[in-house]
């Protein structure tokens, strides 16, 4: 099937019906964010010969019940494996901050149970190109600010493992080539900290500044300072290669934030 460009309603089953056409090798769903979505999903899944969901680590569950979005954030022993507990499933709305990671679980299952070849993805704070909200304008702004200090919670030893959106594609891929029903964690080879990736931001700029730790979390939080680390051995067992580590695949979105006219008008203000 030659791959043509539409755009249609994501709730609309019809008009998915006739993007999907006579079928594909590779169907990628971004927009499942329920269980609802998932059994919309599902007709479209039985003419692909391989389908990826894209989930997130919010599923995930500690064993006080702390998850991605809960007011006390959870703690692992070690880095997250794909067996880790998730939360219970849910059937609400999914774009609050206690619906989403459970909306998630429930369209996860939905996609799970039905014996398809679907492989669900769940990635970490996810970075690259044309990301809405990137997460590397916390530092950038700053620099471009011209700040000569950055303050950082907790000695900036808060880790989020970060997930680029080329290692995510590369990893779509594999799924591609290797249909299945599964679940697998997607991240970046590394899991920088928040002061080792304040480091690589302000080192890829040129720009130097003094770097205040402190013991607390009462100031100098960051993007990261909140999370965890997901093992992603299963997927390298699966024939994954990540493209790159971080400091290697953000690069295109810090040159994509420096150019922009708003964030320099921004910094200048």
């Amino acid at each position: 099937m030659d791959a043509v460009g539409s755009e249609v309603d994501r709730s609309d089953p019809r008009a998915l019906a006739s993007a999907m056409g006579d079928g594909a090798d590779l169907l990628v769903d971004c927009l499942c964010y329920s269980a609802t979505d998932a059994r919309t999903l599902l007709p479209l899944a039985r003419k692909a010969r391989s389908v990826v969901m894209i989930s997130a680590k919010a599923v995930y569950v500690d064993s006080h019940g702390r998850h991605a979005n809960s007011s006390e954030p959870p703690r692992f022993d070690a880095p997250v494996t794909e067996d880790q507990p998730t939360l219970a499933p849910l059937d609400s709305d999914p774009f609050t901050r206690e619906g989403y990671g459970p909306n998630k679980v429930a369209a996860e299952r939905t996609l799970l149970d039905s014996g398809l070849p679907i492989t669900v993805l769940r990635p970490s704070k996810v970075h690259g190109p044309g990301n809405k909200r990137p997460l590397e304008q916390y530092f950038v702004e700053r620099i471009l600010a011209g700040n000569k200090v950055v303050v950082l919670a907790s000695r900036g030893e808060g880790v989020d493992h970060p997930t680029s959106t080329a290692n995510l594609a590369a990893l779509i891929e594999t799924a591609a080539l290797h249909p299945g029903a599964r679940v697998l964690n997607a991240a970046d080879p590394d899991a920088p900290n928040g002061l080792e990736i304040s480091r690589i931001i302000a080192r890829s700029l040129g720009h130097e500044w003094h770097e205040i730790l402190l013991d607390h979390d009462q100031a100098g939080r960051h993007p990261w300072h909140r999370g965890f680390v997901l093992d992603t051995s299963a997927a390298l067992a699966l024939g994954y290669r990540p493209v790159g580590d971080y400091a290697a695949t953000v690069q295109e979105t810090l040159r994509d934030l420096v150019s922009s006219r708003s964030w320099q008008d921004r910094a200048r203000e």
